[in-house]
């Protein structure tokens, strides 16, 4: 493990500038950072810097992984002498999709599909090369070496999908002469450390995302924070939203299982991606219907409702923008749905087997939910609401009737949502 510092500490004095101390320095923060929830990108940012600090003149560095998310498949981090850290993601390429013009050319993509574990270009004197165009870029503005280190680790989350997988980072200087042979092996000696904070820090990361992607914002923090027991879980009062689509059973077997599912796919991001505009949180997609609730927090109930009444609203144009849209097909079927706004005290916990649990709510607030979205058809209206939600917006309030609800003893009277005036 110190054979590489053992070869800097034997180095000629002449060319020895780099006080291996202040490296051992750099590599005791870095288990710090493993040990810590440092964001990667922060991380690497603070780590040039430090670099710098002990003589490995790095003016430019870029640090590269691939990650495990819904929307995105990699991220890069890119640092300067003097800037902040610039942290990007990219999204995952779309069929049919050409790569990026300037990823196609660059070194770095070449290093990844070579399978090179390095990759060198001195970019002044005799012996420099501008094989890709970026060498030619970075000559013009006064670095001098260029250089590409891989570092491979084993990530069970992407390991199957993916195969190998770890960090790159392109390294750069403007020094005279480029990087000394003891920066290169101080860069060389660094980075699997790096690797290591970054892996625990990545995967941290990569079980957030999968929690909350999986279970909702609220629910996935809650998992991750030990409410994983069987039965684990809270009273809370929320306001609940409903929302199924109509003729869901004909369309399918009309599309086909492909099609079908991209118009599903379509119905959620009107609906539940309306949800989450608001602030709600998405529980559970049930068949092709969507579970939210509007937690009465800080807000107050009138908050929660304002937002739940705005998640409807725009779910109903977001389903008019799909009906509507410019070259839609007239075979295309017509997407309906309805709506479904009731408040109360619900259970918002771990339920099922202790092998096989989902995080959501139960309670009479979700059944009644449930029966009077599907008296949305029944009276001809997108949205109903029970009296509760109705008296915070009278002036769109429209008496629906009263209606027999399962766990209520009395008839409910229910209201319609007249739709929301159209901003010109």
């Amino acid at each position: 493990m110190r054979a590489t510092i053992r070869s800097l500490r034997n180095l000629p004095k002449a060319f020895q500038m780099i006080d291996m101390a202040d490296i051992d320095a750099v590599e005791g923060w870095l288990v710090n950072q493993a040990l810590m929830s440092a964001r990667v990108p922060d991380m690497f940012g603070d780590l040039c810097i430090r670099l710098r600090e002990t003589g490995v003149e790095i003016d430019r560095a870029l640090l590269a992984w691939t990650t495990l998310h819904p929307l995105f498949d990699a991220e890069t981090a890119f640092w300067k002498t003097g800037e902040a850290v610039q942290h990007a993601r990219f999204e995952h390429a779309r069929e049919g999709e050409e790569e990026n013009e300037v990823w196609l050319s660059s070194p770095m993509r070449a290093v990844q599909l070579e399978r090179l574990p390095r990759l060198r270009r001195y970019l002044e004197g005799a012996n420099a090369e501008f094989d890709f165009p970026l060498c030619a870029e970075l000559c013009a503005e006064g670095y001098t070496d260029y250089f590409v280190l891989v570092t491979n680790f084993q990530m069970p989350a992407l390991q199957e999908m993916r195969g190998q997988t770890g960090i790159m980072i392109s390294w750069a200087t403007k020094q005279s002469g480029g990087f000394r042979e003891d920066q290169i092996q101080a860069i060389e000696y660094i980075q699997p450390r790096l690797a290591l904070a970054a892996k625990a820090n990545l995967e941290s990361e990569i079980a957030r995302t999968i929690a909350e992607t999986y279970l909702g914002r609220s629910a996935g923090t809650r998992v991750l924070n030990g409410q994983i027991r069987h039965g684990d879980g809270e009273k809370i009062n929320a306001v609940i939203f409903y929302c199924d689509m109509r003729n869901s059973t004909r369309i399918a077997e009309a599309l086909g299982p492909d099609p079908y599912l991209r118009w599903l796919n379509g119905y959620f991001s009107a609906t539940a991606g309306a949800v989450m505009a608001e602030g709600g949180e998405v529980l559970d997609f049930i068949g092709d219907a969507v579970l939210a609730v509007f937690p009465i927090g800080e807000t107050g109930l009138q908050g929660a409702v304002q937002h739940a009444i705005a998640a409807a609203d725009k779910s109903l144009q977001n389903v008019e923008r799909i009906n509507t849209q410019p070259g839609k097909a007239a075979s295309q079927p017509v997407l309906e749905i309805g709506i479904a706004l009731s408040v109360g005290e619900v259970m918002f916990g771990n339920i099922g087997v202790p092998e096989r649990m989902t995080f959501s709510v139960i309670g009479q607030t979700v059944h009644a939910a449930a029966r009077i979205e599907t008296l949305t058809k029944a009276v001809q209206k997108h949205t109903l609401m029970t009296g509760e939600i109705a008296q915070f917006v009278p002036e769109r309030a429209e008496a629906a009737g009263d209606f027999e609800l399962n766990g209520f003893e009395e008839p409910e009277p229910l209201f319609a949502l007249r739709p929301a005036a159209k901003v010109k």
